[in-house]
């Protein structure tokens, strides 16, 4: 089991989460949407998360169920968080530990992803 903290302040960021060996393919089938929000299913279960590849060999991000860190909000006037129906993730970090640092990317615009990404410069891991 794993948590992750805020690098700056080490506010506990996630409960603890169990590793999957790689990220699960996302449903493309529209059915599979949530049909109030529009939002296609987390690409990860919760209690889940998994290390998404980074480039050249470096560690990239924390991939989990935006759910299972419910601490970090959005940035303030909407920051980062261009979207149709939500926020993209294209745009960089868009939510905050209660500290101000910006841990992490949430990916939840309609056409999909649906996902976390906690950045491995601004948190850290403990095994527990």
């Amino acid at each position: 089991m794993t948590v992750f903290s805020c690098c700056h302040c080490a506010y506990e960021l996630t409960p603890d989460l169990v590793a999957l060996p790689a990220v699960p393919e996302a449903s493309a089938d529209d059915r599979d949407r949530d049909r109030r929000a529009g939002l296609a299913p987390s690409t990860v279960p919760r209690g889940h998360y998994n290390l998404a590849p980074g480039d050249g060999g470096a560690r990239g991000p924390v991939v989990m169920h935006p759910e299972d860190a419910p601490a970090p909000r959005p940035l303030p006037g909407g920051a980062n968080a261009s979207g149709c129906c939500g926020p993209t993730g294209g745009e960089g970090p868009n939510r905050a530990c209660p500290c101000g640092v910006r841990p992490a990317t949430l990916a939840a615009d309609c056409p999909g992803p649906y996902e976390l990404r906690v950045g491995p410069v601004r948190s850290y891991a403990f095994d527990g």
